[in-house]
């Protein structure tokens, strides 16, 4: 579903239906937690700030996130250099950007509401490990397997193919150890289930882990099932 974000609309309303906002209220000190319930214009009002850029940079971020959720790009058509760039520059940088971010509401929510639902310090391990893991397996990719790829693919040899599958070999593993830490966190949470005490952060916080778990199921397909057979079938 569209959506065009206005000054009209409560701040709790944007970031409900855009959790990313919460980085730019952050951002500007805007509240949209316990003062979510009150138009963005009073909110921006009261800070003093320009309107238009923060209502720009909401609908900017709003549609640079619906078309990565609505691609319809068939990849299988797509060269593997050009599809190793849309993974880097689509779901590496999506990530880079939301890991960190998004391990400060975690963290947050279980010092808030840890002492009531004990299940939050292992989603803050859980989560924790997995954007360290992530973290290290996107740099990896980044800078020495996908290089290495686009290498075999300027010059095929069999040694370079070889070293190729073994990369690949690896890489599978991890993604499939980053799934195992996406479903405990489902699990711990009973499918992102909010309790009935469920401020705007732990709200925004369950909508964001789920969001990213989204998107790390395209982007492990894209690369499991895409990118990676290409040279495990050779």
């Amino acid at each position: 579903m569209s959506l065009i974000i206005t000054s009209t609309m409560n701040v709790g309303d944007i970031v409900t239906q855009y959790p990313q906002a919460a980085d730019l209220f952050k951002k500007y000190k805007i509240d949209f937690c316990c003062g979510g319930n009150r138009p963005l214009h009073d909110a921006i009002l009261e800070k003093n700030l320009n309107e238009d850029e923060i209502v720009q940079a909401l609908n900017e971020g709003y549609e640079k996130m619906q078309a990565m959720n609505t691609e319809t790009t068939n990849w299988q058509e797509v060269s593997s250099a050009d599809l190793i760039d849309h993974v880097m520059q689509t779901h590496h940088a999506y990530l880079t950007d939301e890991l960190p971010m998004l391990g400060q509401f975690v963290t947050k929510i279980y010092r808030v509401h840890g002492s009531n639902h004990s299940e939050l310090g292992e989603v803050y391990n859980h989560f924790h490990d997995l954007s360290k893991e992530l973290m290290e397996h996107i740099i990896k990719e980044d800078e020495v397997i996908f290089p290495l790829i686009k290498a075999y693919e300027a010059g095929p040899t069999s040694e370079k193919l070889e070293e190729v599958k073994a990369a690949i070999t690896e890489l599978e593993k991890e993604h499939d150890h980053a799934g195992d830490l996406l479903k405990l966190i489902r699990e711990i949470t009973n499918d992102y289930e909010l309790p009935v005490d469920a401020c705007m952060t732990y709200t925004t916080t369950f909508q964001r882990l789920e969001a990213l778990e989204s998107d790390m199921f395209i982007h492990v397909h894209k690369e499991n099932n895409i990118l990676f057979p290409r040279y495990l079938n050779k």
